[in-house]
Parts: C-alpha cells; sequence; structure tokens
C-alpha cells in the first residue's frame, strides 16, 4: 500500500503555487483549497500569502509533516526540488511538469530517477496530471473546473498515460453525468507504473471496474502478470497502434508502443476487454461498475418506439443473443395494465400510449422471470403519457438483473438519462452500443 498517501495524504505543499491565476501551481493550488480537508502548505519565495493561505519560502520552512509534495516547476528545477523533499522526508511527488524524455531529454529524466531511489521516495509523473479522487479532494488536474469539469463520486477507476486524453475524459463523464472513483494520469512512469496502480485499484473499496488507456510498457511481462491476478474488471484501450500512432507515442510521453498483435493477443489471454475508442471503453465500464453479470444470453427487449425495437432485435441477432419470447403466463398478468394494440411477442411494445406504470409492470415480470438473463429497456421519454416518475420506478427495481437503457432525445431526455446514470443503470443512445456492451458482459461472465 506504498501509493495510498498519492490518494489520501493528511497534509500536502504545492511547490510552485501561484498569485497568477492562469499559471498551473494557482491551479491546482486553488482546486486543493475547494475539494481538500487536509494540511495545505503552497510553496512559493515571493509570495507571502495565496489564496488565503500562508505561503513558505521553501520546504525546510514548513515545521509540519507532509505526506505529498506536487511539484508544478520547470522541468530543469524539478531535480534539485526532489532533493529539498528527500531531504524534508516527503516520500510521495507527482511531477506535472513537462519536459523529460518525451523530448528527448533523457539525462534530466534519470538524473530525477537517481535522486528519487536515493530518498526512497514514490513518484507519479513526470509529464502527466497525477491524480483526481472525488473521495479524498486530492486534486492535481492544473485545467480550472469551468473549463473542465470533475465526475461526481462512483466506482469507475481511471488510468491513463495520456494527460489529454484523462481531461477530455473527466469533461465528457461529467457532463453526462457519469461517474468515478478515482482518476490517474501518470506521464512518462518513471516511477510508479500501471501495473501498481491496477493493483491500487484491485484493492480500493469505492473502485468496481477499471480503465485504462496506454500507450505502452516498460515492462510487458510484469503488466500481463499483473492483469492476471487482478479481480476487478479491466477495460483497456491501446493508443499506437499504426507506425504513425507508434511514432506519435513515443513523442508524446517517451513510451515504446510496440506491436498491436502482441498486445491484443495478449489481452485475450487475460481478462482485460480491448475496445476500439474512449466512448466504447466508458460504455463497458460503466455497465459493470453496477449491473450484475448475465449468467446466459437470453435477452428480453421492452420498447415504446417499434422502429428502436427492430434494429435491436436486429443488433441482437448479430451479437449473438436470444430473444426470449413473452411466456402466457406474463402476457395473461400485462394484459390486464396494457392495451390491445400494443404487441407481446419477441418483445413487448408498449406504442406510443404508454405510461410510467405499464414500464414499471414490463420490467418487474422480466426481472422476475428466470427464463431472462438480460433487459434492454428502449426507454423513449417523448410520448405524451409517460411521466419522468417512470425514472424512481425503473430505479427502484434495477440491480436485480443485467439492464442497459436505450433512450435517445434532446435537453429533456439527456436530463433524465443522467438521473438514471447516477442510479447504476447505463445509458445508450443507439441500438448497437447498447447491444454490444450486453453481449460483452455476456461473453466476460463466460471467461
Amino acid at each position: 500500500m506504498s501509493l495510498k498517501k498519492f490518494f489520501s495524504p493528511k497534509s500536502v505543499c504545492i511547490i510552485g503555487a501561484s498569485r497568477n491565476k492562469r499559471k498551473i501551481g494557482h491551479v491546482i493550488l486553488k482546486n486543493f483549497t475547494e475539494t481538500f480537508r487536509g494540511r495545505i502548505y503552497p510553496v512559493n519565495p515571493k509570495a507571502k500569502k495565496i489564496l488565503g493561505l500562508k505561503c513558505y519560502h521553501s520546504l525546510e520552512k514548513i515545521k509540519g509533516k507532509i505526506d505529498l509534495a506536487v511539484i508544478a516547476l520547470p522541468a530543469e528545477i524539478v531535480p534539485y526540488v526532489l532533493e529539498e523533499c528527500g531531504e524534508k522526508g516527503i516520500k510521495n511527488c507527482i511531477v506535472v511538469s513537462s519536459g523529460f524524455k518525451e523530448i528527448g531529454n533523457v539525462k534530466l529524466e534519470k538524473e530525477m530517477k537517481k535522486i528519487i531511489k536515493k530518498y526512497n521516495i514514490r513518484l507519479i509523473g513526470p509529464n502527466g496530471l497525477g491524480i483526481y479522487d472525488p473521495y479524498s479532494g486530492v486534486d492535481t488536474i492544473f485545467n480550472p473546473k469551468y473549463k473542465l469539469g470533475r465526475p461526481e463520486k462512483g466506482n469507475m477507476g481511471l488510468i491513463s498515460q495520456s494527460g489529454a486524453v484523462l481531461c477530455i475524459s473527466l469533461d465528457w463523464m461529467s457532463m453526462r453525468g457519469y461517474i468515478i472513483s478515482k482518476a490517474i494520469s501518470y506521464g512518462n512512469a518513471t516511477d510508479v507504473d500501471i501495473p501498481e496502480l491496477m493493483e491500487y485499484l484491485d484493492r480500493d473499496k469505492e473502485t468496481k471496474v477499471m480503465c485504462l488507456y496506454m500507450e505502452g510498457l516498460k515492462n510487458g511481462r510484469k503488466f500481463f502478470k499483473t492483469a492476471k491476478k487482478i479481480k476487478k474488471p479491466i477495460i483497456a484501450l491501446k493508443g499506437g497502434k499504426t507506425e504513425g500512432g507508434k511514432k506519435s507515442a513515443k513523442t508524446h510521453t517517451g513510451a515504446m508502443a510496440g506491436k498491436a498483435e502482441i498486445y491484443s493477443g495478449a489481452f485475450r489471454q487475460t481478462k482485460i476487454m480491448e475496445t476500439d475508442d474512449l466512448e466504447q471503453m466508458f460504455d463497458l465500464a460503466r455497465a459493470l461498475s453496477n449491473q450484475p453479470l448475465p449468467e446466459g444470453n437470453r435477452l428480453r427487449i421492452i420498447t415504446d418506439a417499434g422502429g428502436f425495437g427492430v434494429l435491436t432485435s436486429d443488433w441482437a441477432e448479430k451479437f449473438g443473443l436470444k430473444i426470449t419470447k413473452v411466456s402466457e403466463k406474463s402476457k395473461r398478468k400485462l394484459r390486464k395494465l396494457i392495451p390491445a394494440h400494443a404487441t407481446l411477442s419477441n418483445l413487448i411494445d408498449l406504442t406510443g400510449d404508454v405510461t410510467s406504470e405499464m414500464y414499471e409492470a414490463c420490467y418487474q415480470d422480466a426481472v422476475q422471470d428466470k427464463s431472462i438473463d438480460m433487459i434492454a429497456l428502449i426507454l423513449l421519454f417523448q410520448p405524451p403519457l409517460i411521466n419522468e416518475d417512470v425514472v424512481d420506478k425503473i430505479l427502484k427495481l434495477s440491480g436485480k438483473k443485467t439492464t442497459a437503457i436505450l433512450s435517445a432525445g434532446g435537453d429533456y431526455t439527456e436530463k433524465l438519462k443522467q438521473k438514471l446514470e447516477k442510479g447504476g443503470l447505463p445509458c445508450f443512445s443507439s441500438p448497437k452500443r447498447c447491444i454490444e456492451v450486453l453481449s460483452t458482459m455476456y461473453r466476460y461472465s463466460k471467461k
């Protein structure tokens, strides 16, 4: 648990804290003042106070113990600062500065590595954004919150070699109402590497599933050995699969990307699910973090839009799922509430006359039906007789059987989808994405 103080420190110093609102050191300090409950020590030799906090000219002027140092200074100064951290007894450092091996400055990075080894310092970075932990309030993301949203507390962990990928993901997740446990951008991985971070998230009680964006590995054998031991679901997106991508990865994080076929083959031999893009990765993560795994591939489709039901049925067959027929027992029970023109056969089509009570009855029947393994609930909110209370009715029944929501529309729909997401039900806008997730969950359950 040597990484624990990165995520749950009682005290932190921001070295390079600035009064200039446009500087990285100012943004990081502001983040901590807004979310962190422990002691905060800004370090800047030219300031007495920043954001109402006493500012220290150097680390030696700080009397209290420091669990974590965040360094936001030019690359050439970083080794000297790390030396000071070592002398002060600080054992955990995050370096957000860039300008090391990713631009060919290998000598400077080696010097830094020599210092952290001398003082037994654990280091995340350099050339990364560090950590966002909504539970502890640690936030070293140097993009202002009005430009980049932060997701609320959840159970989905994200590890990214790229700071930009992490930023885009957090902002997008915040907008969509997705929730997160921890997010880490580790950059050049001079010290702490991806296998260690995976092991930490595997033990982390707030994390149920982890997402990885990676460009290359220092030690492939260590990575895959670790992946085999991880108990939680792992979803990976590999960058640098093409020749152009490999060259970009080398100048981006100094990573040797390696052959895509080797990575894909190794992913298949472990429990890692490989995806092609970020959207697909988060689709899977949201479902796996909250929904139970299906025991089989028997699917019930419930809809209030015939066309969406047909398209969903097409994709279900393409992905190898079996659409279950509505039993005679269920028909007799549901007909007491559902009008005669509604369809109860291979799928349930409640038509445009749908009400919240109809959805509740049909979903409850599917949850209780032992001949069904998973449910695709096509919930379009536009029909006139359906009310917002349908969301609460559905959420009360969720968590007992694998469910994915298919819902598309404008602002009104997106608002209700966010409530479903926060309640643990993954929502999708297209039949393909919805069914692809259910199919992948089924294949994962067989492993």
